[in-house]
């Protein structure tokens, strides 16, 4: 059985460009990707001695478990490029898991929704512009009033010429 899903892409180092479309690409062996947001310049978020990102999330359906699909970002991280690094640092790629359906997911290493995602304008303004009406499980709002709850100003949408 599919399963809808939404993922955030960020990515502040190298061809920024080629690191979303890679890991698209490598998305799209596991899963049906569905609609992909305009991609977005923002500026770095927790710490900011770095280059700007770009970020764009992913509407996409898949027959993972939360679990398999949580391992599946992690490799797609390691082979578009990312090496360890620290909390908030620069990276060639990021891929978060914001919403698996409607579940709740609780783990040590794995939290859906995404727990940051509510504070986070870099998430929420392409979220936005995929699916404003889908209710956060948890916190019973949706995207579109999150949204208005953070400042935006420092979220631009790029041009196809600018990418």
């Amino acid at each position: 059985m599919a399963h809808t899903v939404y993922l955030s892409l960020g990515t502040n180092l190298g061809d920024r460009q080629a690191n979303l479309e890679a890991a698209l690409e490598i998305l799209s062996s596991e899963m049906r990707l569905i609609a992909e947001s305009p991609i977005y310049q923002t500026a770095p978020w927790g710490y900011e001695d770095q280059p700007d990102f770009l970020n764009q999330v992913v509407h996409a359906e898949t027959e993972l478990s939360p679990r398999q699909l949580l391992i599946f970002v992690k490799s797609v991280e390691k082979q578009v490029g990312r090496e360890p690094s620290f909390r908030y640092g620069p990276r060639k790629i990021d891929v978060d898991i914001l919403f698996y359906e409607e579940w709740v997911v609780q783990e040590d290493d794995l939290t859906i929704p995404h727990p940051r995602l509510h504070e986070r304008a870099f998430v929420l303004v392409p979220l936005a512009d995929l699916t404003p009406e889908f209710c956060h499980p948890k916190l019973k709002r949706k995207v579109a009033e999150m949204l208005d709850d953070v400042d935006a100003t420092g979220v631009k949408r790029l041009r196809s010429s600018d990418q």
